[in-house]
């Protein structure tokens, strides 16, 4: 599917692809980092730590 997707939906020349390949990435790397893991941390009880005085 990642061959299919770098040869065949990629425009342009090899290092063409691998900056769009890179940016998408990038682009993608982003939104999950500031918009879903953000919003899954709310759904999430691993944030609920509680520490006890000695």
């Amino acid at each position: 599917m990642y061959a299919w997707f770098f040869r065949e939906l990629l425009p342009g020349p090899l290092w063409v692809r691998i900056i769009l390949t890179v940016v998408l990435l990038a682009a993608v790397v982003y939104g999950l980092m500031e918009f879903v893991f953000p919003w899954l941390s709310e759904y999430s009880p691993l944030g609920d730590v509680t520490l006890e005085d000695g």
